[in-house]
């Protein structure tokens, strides 16, 4: 199967194609570089599958920019982006903050409050959320 450039990427895999066209490299090259399979490349082009947040970071540096939405102008919104960014799960996320799971899944739906969604908040509100300047590191400062 023949995949075309995309134009218009609208999906994850759409972007890495274009991007991965536009460097001249073949599935295989670039999924040395993203320390991946070929065929979780040729899966992410051809829509068979998405990637896993885990590849988020270095799929975001080999693109130079984030092919997904990220609301920074909500709690929700700065929680989830910040999770894409670091390549992170919900459990994962809690893990590292050591709240509950079920407390980030709430906060992400826009339910939730006390006094630990409001640390978080102050933690989010001043995140640099460019690229190549994060680290999981960074919010635990």
């Amino acid at each position: 199967m023949h995949l075309s450039y995309p134009e218009n990427p609208t999906t994850i895999g759409e972007h890495i194609r274009k991007k991965r066209m536009e460097q001249r490299l073949f599935q295989t090259d670039l999924a040395r570089l993203l320390k991946v399979t070929p065929d979780c490349i040729t899966y992410w082009e051809n829509k068979r599958s998405e990637p896993q947040i885990q590849y988020y970071p270095q799929i975001v540096k080999f693109l130079g920019y984030y092919p997904f939405d990220l609301d920074l102008t909500t709690f929700m919104g700065r929680l989830k982006a910040y999770r894409y960014v670091n390549g992170l799960s919900q459990k994962q996320f809690a893990t590292l903050m050591n709240i509950d799971p079920a407390t980030v899944k709430r906060w992400e739906t826009g339910l939730g409050k006390g006094v630990k969604m409001i640390e978080m908040e102050k933690l989010l509100a001043n995140y640099d959320f460019k690229i190549d300047s994060n680290s999981s590191k960074d919010i635990l400062a």
